[in-house]
């Protein structure tokens, strides 16, 4: 792969505008880092690995232009930066990759150059350094290994420390549960579906309450092995949820048909766009966090 992009860096139409940097290093790094002003990462979501690359550089001042993936997705919160429009839903790769580098192009054009080019009477480019000023505040304390060392104690290995002895008492007896538990899950998830999702569909109203019902069916499992959820936000130009929050549906009565019924409500929270989507996931006070088990069940 390293000998393909080095080939592709000599061809004569790329060579005088592509640089590749051989024997990267700490050192190298520094030096990029404190040289650069804006940090261009856009790979095809959901590719990229996590983008560690653009928080150094958020450390040093530069501000990122990114697809929303990777840390980017977490972070971005439309002034410390730019994040360019992603079309991952389009199949057509190559249709894609135009939609997203007009994006790109776009982005550079009508709002990153005129910001850095738009310079006081002194020289200072003002807007583009309170964009900086915000990137540091907000980006700052965020993207630090002594944050993301807190985070792994306080949110995983404490709570694993805590959950050990039980599972370890008896001889393993609530361990060899939990593990028969989620065999059991696995095999019967199949037979799970939502066959109805009922609520207001007309234009609601800012904070205004909108109910929410959902018809489910559990097969071979019981309310117990689940979790009915109900997940809104801002819906986004590709017809996607973001920033979103999570509810769990309360559970109200069973059919003629044995089939379950779950109420809820939310709140539109923001103007514009706003949805919702209802999902079944699997529930035990053992599990982690439901992805353990791979498997969700979306209307």
């Amino acid at each position: 792969m390293i000998r393909q992009i080095v080939q592709f860096s000599r061809a004569p139409d790329l060579r005088h505008r592509f640089c590749f940097v051989e024997d990267y290093d700490i050192a190298v790094a520094r030096t990029l880092y404190q040289g650069a002003d804006v940090w261009l990462n856009n790979p095809r979501r959901p590719q990229e690995a996590c983008g560690t690359s653009g928080e150094k550089a958020a450390l040093n001042g530069a501000l990122n232009l990114s697809v929303r993936d990777g840390w980017w997705d977490e972070m971005f919160d439309g002034e410390n930066g730019w994040a360019i429009a992603s079309a991952e839903t389009d199949v057509d790769l190559a249709r894609r990759d135009l939609v997203e580098a007009s994006s790109l192009f776009d982005l550079l054009e009508r709002h990153v150059v005129p910001l850095f080019y738009d310079k006081d009477e002194g020289g200072v480019p003002r807007r583009w350094t309170q964009r900086m000023k915000h990137s540091l505040r907000t980006l700052g304390p965020q993207v630090e290994a002594s944050r993301m060392l807190r985070d792994y104690l306080e949110n995983m290995y404490e709570p694993a420390a805590r959950h050990d002895t039980p599972m370890r008492a008896d001889g393993y007896a609530r361990s060899r549960a939990f593990a028969a538990w989620r065999q059991w899950v696995t095999n019967a998830w199949p037979g799970v579906r939502i066959d109805a999702v009922e609520s207001d569909h007309n234009v609601a109203d800012l904070d205004a309450v909108r109910p929410v019902a959902a018809t489910v069916a559990l097969g071979d499992l019981s309310p117990d092995d689940v979790a009915v959820e109900m997940v809104h936000g801002p819906v986004g130009p590709n017809d996607e949820l973001h920033e979103t929050t999570t509810i769990t549906l309360g559970l109200v009565v069973r059919d003629q048909d044995g089939r379950w019924r779950y109420e809820g409500s939310f709140a539109c929270e923001r103007p514009g766009r706003y949805g919702f989507a209802v999902r079944v996931v699997p529930s035990h006070p053992d599990l982690t966090t439901f992805a353990e088990l791979g498997r969700v069940t979306w209307a």
